[in-house]
Protein backbone atom coordinates (compact mmCIF):
# COMPACT_ATOMS: atom_id res chain seq x y z
CA UNK A 1 0.00 0.00 0.00
CA UNK A 2 2.81 2.45 0.79
CA UNK A 3 4.34 1.86 -2.64
CA UNK A 4 0.92 2.53 -4.16
CA UNK A 5 0.81 5.74 -2.16
CA UNK A 6 4.21 6.83 -3.51
CA UNK A 7 3.17 5.99 -7.05
CA UNK A 8 -0.05 7.97 -6.57
CA UNK A 9 1.94 10.93 -5.19
CA UNK A 10 4.27 10.97 -8.20
CA UNK A 11 1.39 10.54 -10.67
CA UNK A 12 -0.49 13.42 -9.04
CA UNK A 13 2.41 15.86 -8.97
CA UNK A 14 3.59 14.72 -12.40
CA UNK A 15 1.23 17.21 -14.03
CA UNK A 16 2.54 20.58 -15.29
CA UNK A 17 -0.36 22.59 -13.88
CA UNK A 18 -0.08 20.95 -10.45
CA UNK A 19 3.67 21.57 -10.38
CA UNK A 20 3.04 25.20 -11.25
CA UNK A 21 0.46 25.46 -8.43
CA UNK A 22 2.98 23.97 -5.99
CA UNK A 23 5.57 26.48 -7.22
CA UNK A 24 3.18 29.39 -6.66
CA UNK A 25 2.19 28.21 -3.19
CA UNK A 26 5.83 27.87 -2.13
CA UNK A 27 5.83 31.67 -2.16
CA UNK A 28 2.86 31.76 0.23
CA UNK A 29 -0.88 31.03 0.44
CA UNK A 30 -3.17 32.10 -2.40
CA UNK A 31 -6.88 31.86 -3.13
CA UNK A 32 -8.23 30.01 -6.17
CA UNK A 33 -8.95 33.13 -8.25
CA UNK A 34 -5.38 34.39 -7.74
CA UNK A 35 -3.94 31.03 -8.79
CA UNK A 36 -6.20 30.96 -11.86
CA UNK A 37 -5.18 34.51 -12.81
CA UNK A 38 -1.45 33.85 -12.40
CA UNK A 39 -1.62 30.65 -14.46
CA UNK A 40 -4.09 31.96 -17.05
CA UNK A 41 -6.55 29.13 -16.38
CA UNK A 42 -10.21 29.01 -15.40
CA UNK A 43 -11.22 28.68 -11.73
CA UNK A 44 -12.93 25.29 -12.33
CA UNK A 45 -9.67 23.94 -13.81
CA UNK A 46 -7.74 25.21 -10.80
CA UNK A 47 -10.34 23.68 -8.45
CA UNK A 48 -9.88 20.29 -10.14
CA UNK A 49 -6.10 20.39 -9.73
CA UNK A 50 -6.30 21.70 -6.16
CA UNK A 51 -8.64 18.83 -5.26
CA UNK A 52 -6.10 16.33 -6.60
CA UNK A 53 -3.32 17.93 -4.52
CA UNK A 54 -5.55 17.94 -1.42
CA UNK A 55 -6.26 14.22 -1.90
CA UNK A 56 -2.57 13.44 -1.41
CA UNK A 57 -2.47 15.87 1.55
CA UNK A 58 0.13 18.29 0.23
CA UNK A 59 -2.35 21.20 0.23
CA UNK A 60 -4.68 22.37 2.93
CA UNK A 61 -7.08 25.28 3.07
CA UNK A 62 -7.87 28.02 5.55
CA UNK A 63 -10.87 30.32 5.37
CA UNK A 64 -10.44 34.04 5.91
CA UNK A 65 -13.93 35.57 5.98
CA UNK A 66 -15.42 34.58 2.59
CA UNK A 67 -12.16 33.61 0.92
CA UNK A 68 -10.47 30.22 1.01
CA UNK A 69 -6.68 30.33 0.91
CA UNK A 70 -4.64 27.31 -0.11
CA UNK A 71 -1.43 26.52 1.74
CA UNK A 72 1.32 24.11 0.85
CA UNK A 73 1.88 21.35 3.39
CA UNK A 74 5.65 21.60 2.95
CA UNK A 75 6.69 18.99 5.54
CA UNK A 76 4.39 16.39 3.96
CA UNK A 77 5.51 17.35 0.45
CA UNK A 78 9.16 16.99 1.47
CA UNK A 79 8.54 13.61 3.14
CA UNK A 80 6.70 12.20 0.14
CA UNK A 81 9.18 13.63 -2.35
CA UNK A 82 12.13 12.17 -0.40
CA UNK A 83 10.47 8.85 0.47
CA UNK A 84 11.67 7.21 -2.71
CA UNK A 85 15.30 7.98 -1.88
CA UNK A 86 15.00 6.54 1.63
CA UNK A 87 13.31 3.26 0.73
CA UNK A 88 15.43 0.50 2.15
CA UNK A 89 17.60 2.74 4.33
CA UNK A 90 18.43 1.08 7.63
CA UNK A 91 18.05 4.19 9.72
CA UNK A 92 15.70 6.68 8.12
CA UNK A 93 15.34 8.68 11.29
CA UNK A 94 18.32 8.46 13.60
CA UNK A 95 16.90 10.83 16.21
CA UNK A 96 14.46 8.09 17.25
CA UNK A 97 17.08 5.40 17.67
CA UNK A 98 16.63 3.69 21.04
CA UNK A 99 18.23 0.69 22.69
CA UNK A 100 16.27 -2.44 23.56
CA UNK A 101 16.72 -1.56 27.22
CA UNK A 102 15.13 1.89 26.68
CA UNK A 103 12.25 0.32 24.73
CA UNK A 104 11.61 -2.19 27.51
CA UNK A 105 11.60 0.57 30.13
CA UNK A 106 9.18 2.73 28.12
CA UNK A 107 6.87 -0.22 27.47
CA UNK A 108 6.84 -1.21 31.15
CA UNK A 109 6.08 2.39 32.16
CA UNK A 110 3.13 2.79 29.79
CA UNK A 111 1.74 -0.75 29.40
CA UNK A 112 0.03 -2.28 32.44
CA UNK A 113 0.25 -5.90 33.53
CA UNK A 114 -3.05 -6.49 31.69
CA UNK A 115 -1.37 -5.45 28.41
CA UNK A 116 -3.39 -2.23 28.16
CA UNK A 117 -2.00 1.22 27.67
CA UNK A 118 -2.09 3.28 30.89
CA UNK A 119 -1.87 6.57 28.99
CA UNK A 120 -0.76 7.86 25.60
CA UNK A 121 2.76 9.27 25.98
CA UNK A 122 3.08 12.98 25.30
CA UNK A 123 6.72 12.67 24.20
CA UNK A 124 6.93 11.65 20.53
CA UNK A 125 9.82 9.22 20.98
CA UNK A 126 7.90 7.27 23.62
CA UNK A 127 4.63 7.44 21.68
CA UNK A 128 6.34 5.93 18.62
CA UNK A 129 7.62 3.02 20.68
CA UNK A 130 4.12 2.40 22.07
CA UNK A 131 2.59 2.59 18.57
CA UNK A 132 5.20 0.15 17.26
CA UNK A 133 4.23 -2.24 20.07
CA UNK A 134 0.54 -1.88 19.23
CA UNK A 135 0.93 -2.62 15.50
CA UNK A 136 3.07 -5.70 16.19
CA UNK A 137 -0.06 -7.87 16.20
CA UNK A 138 -1.07 -6.82 12.68
CA UNK A 139 -0.07 -8.73 9.57
CA UNK A 140 1.83 -7.08 6.68
CA UNK A 141 0.00 -7.24 3.36
CA UNK A 142 -3.43 -7.66 4.98
CA UNK A 143 -6.07 -4.99 4.38
CA UNK A 144 -8.14 -4.37 7.51
CA UNK A 145 -11.57 -2.70 7.53
CA UNK A 146 -11.86 0.11 10.08
CA UNK A 147 -13.98 -1.92 12.58
CA UNK A 148 -11.23 -4.59 12.72
CA UNK A 149 -8.57 -1.95 13.40
CA UNK A 150 -10.79 -0.48 16.11
CA UNK A 151 -11.13 -3.93 17.73
CA UNK A 152 -7.36 -4.41 17.63
CA UNK A 153 -6.72 -1.00 19.21
CA UNK A 154 -9.36 -1.56 21.93
CA UNK A 155 -7.22 -4.44 23.25
CA UNK A 156 -4.74 -1.71 24.25
CA UNK A 157 -6.73 1.50 24.70
CA UNK A 158 -10.34 2.72 24.49
CA UNK A 159 -9.55 5.82 22.39
CA UNK A 160 -9.26 3.93 19.11
CA UNK A 161 -9.82 7.06 16.96
CA UNK A 162 -6.76 8.83 18.39
CA UNK A 163 -4.56 5.74 18.08
CA UNK A 164 -5.77 5.12 14.51
CA UNK A 165 -4.88 8.71 13.61
CA UNK A 166 -1.43 8.26 15.20
CA UNK A 167 -0.86 5.09 13.14
CA UNK A 168 -1.50 7.09 9.96
CA UNK A 169 0.40 10.24 10.98
CA UNK A 170 3.53 8.30 11.84
CA UNK A 171 3.37 6.04 8.77
CA UNK A 172 2.75 2.78 10.59
CA UNK A 173 -0.34 2.31 8.44
CA UNK A 174 -1.97 3.68 5.34
CA UNK A 175 -5.72 4.37 5.11
CA UNK A 176 -7.69 4.16 1.89
CA UNK A 177 -11.50 4.55 1.91
CA UNK A 178 -11.96 3.05 5.38
CA UNK A 179 -9.43 0.25 4.90
CA UNK A 180 -6.07 0.11 6.65
CA UNK A 181 -2.86 -1.65 5.75
CA UNK A 182 0.41 -1.94 7.63
CA UNK A 183 3.25 -0.10 5.90
CA UNK A 184 6.64 -1.75 5.44
CA UNK A 185 8.69 -1.34 8.61
CA UNK A 186 11.27 0.76 6.74
CA UNK A 187 8.69 3.54 6.32
CA UNK A 188 7.71 3.84 9.99
CA UNK A 189 8.94 6.99 11.70
CA UNK A 190 10.85 5.02 14.31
Amino acid sequence: MQLDRLVNFHKTVGDKTRLRIIGLLKEGPLHGQAIAGKLGLTPPTISHHIQKLKEIDILYQRRDKNTIYYHLNEPKLARLANAITTLGDEEMNEEFTVTDEEKHKILSNFIGSDGRLKSIPAQLKKRLIILEHMVSGLEPGVTYPEPKINEHIKKYHDDFATIRREFIMHHFMTRDKGFYELNPRELWLI
